[in-house]
């Protein structure tokens, strides 16, 4: 019995709806819902301006002449500084640049002139992590592309100032942009997973045991869950089997990708009442709200509305629109006797080359450093230059491959002009015992990072220049001067099982408070 062939026209109907089938479910995938993208704004433009007020606590500290990376430094151990904060060295200066920040931030939340906002807002966020590295952690690098993929997006059609001027019927957006953005959390969770893979520690349960032993990390919650090795072990692979499946955040569609994506920020939440480790889980959690598809939206609106939140939310928005004035756009001027692109041709150019060709060049580079995070390939030198210029190029070694196991603090014995010593840090007598919390060592978790960072191999530098700014600070708020100091780096080796402590001390540096900026020798 012979069997009917398939006709051509046969074959490209099937084919024609195969393809239609997957082009939907790729799109299904990859829109975000203008609401998400609404609620991921204010979240970031809040997270701007908490940072900012966090870092305004050591402003002096970390980002002036008189801190601990003057210019002078800054400017002979990084080949390439692009940073406005580093063209004064004055408080004043930083103040003025931390306040003209924190109203673009308040721009980005309002949403007004949201693109505008967002892209000074990024740029801004760069200049102030290049004037001191030495203190950027994960969540600044996650903030600062969470800033830069914003830029491509439409954060300012729902919930926003803008959103008065904007006409267009549509609920979700699907494009290069939404696709990076997405696959940003995406990536920075499968690199680390990569990384965490490697590790035996992380494999067998025991890292965040060991994390937890850390004590200049454990907050609040960790204090209280550091002698709980079995329920830790639970965690590890409870967060292991999450970011190895992590996928699944964009495979999965609907109210199973909400519930996933909450797994997500559940333990994230864990992370800010167990770990000092400043805004990370907030930021990862505002780049998780994007996950969230339009049937949770819709039942969060219908929610609001039953509850009569809805009715006071879009007056309060309203009076806000009505308060801010509209500012006219400005025209382009066309030159008498010739002939000029209109300005609607000209701006749909420009939105082809800034909303398309740019996310993908970037999402291509991005992918590309995630994967030389972890040796798969490695970033040609012109692709690298991008990437450093744009502060883009990531690792995501978050606790990876080995995961802190010791606690660390310092101990700076300083003899003062009348041959009496001193711990320099805040002039009380030198003790080389345990403290009962290393964490109440640092004042806050960016000066822990600059101590931690400064103990490190490759940082001897800055060792002398922490050393100088102890002496500074010191000799102009004390009669009695500092004359010298040495910094000693301390670390408990004892074990989970360890009744006593088993502290080792290290010295990292003697200084003459009156020598060179520079005494490694």
């Amino acid at each position: 019995m012979n069997r009917r062939t398939p006709s051509p026209h046969t074959v490209r109907e099937q084919l024609s709806t195969g393809l239609d089938r997957f082009s939907l479910g790729l799109q299904r995938r990859l829109e975000i819902d203008l609401r998400a993208l609404a609620a991921f704004r204010i979240a970031v433009g809040a997270l701007l301006l908490v940072d900012l007020l966090l870092r305004a606590r050591e402003l002096g500290k970390f980002y002036t002449d008189a801190g601990v990376l003057p210019r002078e430094a800054l400017f002979a151990d990084y080949s390439s500084v692009y940073s406005l904060h580093a063209v004064s060295g004055e408080a004043w200066a930083q103040a003025l640049l931390f306040f003209v920040a924190g109203a673009f931030a308040l721009a980005v939340t309002v949403g007004y002139r949201t693109r505008t906002a967002t892209a000074v807002s990024w740029l801004l966020l760069i200049s102030l992590h290049v004037r001191n590295p030495m203190v950027i952690n994960g969540g600044d690098m996650l903030l600062r592309m969470l800033c830069f993929w914003g830029m491509f997006l439409p954060l300012g059609e729902r919930w926003s100032i803008d959103a008065r001027r904007i006409d267009r019927e549509r609920s979700t957006v699907a494009s290069v942009a939404t696709m990076a953005l997405l696959l940003q959390i995406l990536l920075m969770y499968v690199t680390n997973a990569i990384h965490k893979t490697r590790s035996d520690v992380w494999m067998n349960g025991e890292a965040l045991g060991q994390i937890f032993q850390a004590d200049h990390l454990t907050i609040l919650l960790g204090n209280v869950l550091a002698d709980q090795f079995e329920l830790l072990r639970a965690f590890t692979h409870v967060w292991m089997t999450l970011i190895l499946l992590s996928p699944l955040l964009v495979l999965l569609t609907g109210y199973r990708r909400a519930v996933f994506a909450t797994l997500f920020v559940g333990m994230h939440l864990g992370m800010l009442v167990t770990l000092r480790i400043d805004l990370f889980p907030l930021i990862v959690a505002a780049g998780l709200l994007v996950f969230y598809p339009s049937v949770v939206w819709d039942d969060a609106t219908a929610l609001a509305e039953r509850l009569g939140v809805a009715d006071d939310c879009r007056r309060g928005l309203a009076k806000l629109q009505h308060l801010v004035p509209t500012l006219p756009v400005p025209t382009l001027p066309v030159a008498v006797g010739r002939a000029a692109p209109s300005l609607s041709s000209l701006r749909a150019r420009s939105r082809v080359a800034f909303g398309t060709v740019v996310p993908w060049l970037f999402l291509v580079l991005v992918v590309l450093s995630n994967a030389e995070a972890v040796d798969y390939t490695e970033v040609p030198d012109p692709a690298d230059q991008v990437l450093e210029t744009a502060e883009a190029d990531q690792s995501w070694r978050m606790f990876a491959p080995e995961p802190t196991s010791t606690a660390k603090w310092l101990v700076v014995p300083g003899e003062l002009a009348d041959g009496t010593t001193v711990d320099a840090r805040d002039g009380t007598a030198v003790d080389w015992d345990r403290p009962p919390s290393v964490e109440d060592t640092y004042a806050t978790s960016r000066d822990r990072k600059y101590v931690i960072n400064m103990r490190y191999a490759g940082n001897e530098n800055h060792r002398s220049y922490y050393a100088n700014y102890l002496c500074g600070r010191w000799n102009r708020t004390h009669d009695t001067g500092l004359e010298s100091l040495t910094l000693y780096g301390l670390t408990d080796k004892a074990g989970p099982s360890d009744d006593e402590p088993d502290v080792a001390r290290y010295e990292l540096l003697e200084y003459d408070c009156s020598g060179e900026l520079v005494q490694n020798e």
